[in-house]
């Protein structure tokens, strides 16, 4: 067992990470600056939250000695964000990412795992997209992803590993839910509405459930370094055009909430042209990670949150949209 320090720790994929790993033995520390709420364990002994931000480089000084691990999540997260602000956005997910990868690499932490995207890649007609692919980014949130690659990997050496995971866009119920995710918009439309609707619909877009995704980063802290020092992985599942994941959140609520029989599906145009199909062969062949759980299971576990009352008010509370809340917030 480990002492891991997890940024971000708050957020949609830190909310179900952070019992994770407690609950598999591991002491957590959880950095976040909690604009979205806070839904970690309150009863754990061995969570330790720090409200502060990652921009902070004394306090990441302070707060870094004696953990193994650093596991980053914590950034402006998704392309719309990034209008809310670029000297914002540039300074949280670019500027302060090397000199947090100094600070844990002096403190003495022994591994670094990087949540970057898989956004990086753009757009591709490419049948498969392997980690090896040029990027392409289209918006400055997967410029800077990608940026922040190369820095980590600056500084790999025998005693400090590191390793970059490039995940598909992350679906499934979270206690800190974010409903502008595709799977998580659409699941939400179709109960809360009757109705979905479809910008564009042809883009192909990769998707991987939150428990997976969260499965990986544990799994990351036991694997040998040998397995994964300056590497870099695709993460994902289920590679589907918008309109077909459309046709299963239909599916799906048509069969989970009483109601809900039909569901209509409206399609119109978008300027949004991300598009890809990634492959992830390679963290198959080399660590044995493989997914369990489908678009589906994600969609159904929506439902049922919604059902049983752990969503309230999805279409006006801001906690479910990171724009908003940013903006509440007034974060600078």
């Amino acid at each position: 067992m480990s002492r891991v320090f997890v940024t971000g720790g708050a957020g949609y994929v830190g909310a179900v990470l952070v019992p994770r790993l407690l609950e598999a033995g591991h002491d957590v520390t959880a950095l976040d600056l909690f604009l979205f709420g806070d839904h970690l364990p309150a009863d754990s002994d061995r969570l330790r939250r720090i409200t502060g931000d990652i921009r902070d480089e004394a306090l990441l000084r302070r707060a870094l000695p004696g953990h193994e691990t650093v596991i980053h999540l914590a950034c402006i997260s998704n392309d719309p964000s990034f209008a809310l602000d670029p000297r914002l956005s540039r300074t949280i997910n670019f500027e302060c990412f090397e000199p947090m990868v100094t600070a844990a690499r002096e403190a003495g932490v022994r591994r670094f795992i990087y949540a970057s995207t898989s956004s990086v890649y753009g757009v591709s007609d490419a049948e498969n997209v392997t980690e090896e692919h040029p990027l392409v980014p289209l918006t400055d949130y997967n410029k800077y992803k990608g940026l922040c690659e190369p820095l980590l990997f600056k500084h790999q050496a025998p005693g400090f590993t590191t390793v970059t995971i490039r995940p598909a866009t992350v679906c499934g119920y979270s206690p800190r839910l974010r409903l502008d995710l595709t799977v998580n918009i659409l699941t939400m439309s179709a109960v809360v509405n009757g109705k979905i609707t479809v910008f564009g619909g042809s883009q192909r877009r990769p998707n991987i459930h939150i428990d997976d995704v969260c499965d990986l980063y544990a799994m990351l802290l036991e694997v040998p370094d040998g397995l994964i020092a300056g590497k870099t992985f695709n993460a994902g599942y289920q590679n589907h055009t918008v309109a077909e994941i459309a046709a299963i959140v239909r599916d799906v609520v048509s069969r989970e909430v009483a109601g809900r029989e039909e569901v209509e599906i409206v399609t119109t145009p978008s300027d949004d042209l991300r598009s890809y199909h990634i492959s992830s062969e390679k963290i198959r062949r080399e660590l044995g990670f493989v997914p369990k759980r489908t678009i589906e299971d994600a969609v159904r576990d929506l439902c049922r949150a919604f059902a049983a009352g752990r969503v309230p008010d999805p279409v006006c509370a801001i906690e479910y949209y990171n724009v908003k809340a940013i903006q509440a917030a007034g974060l600078r």
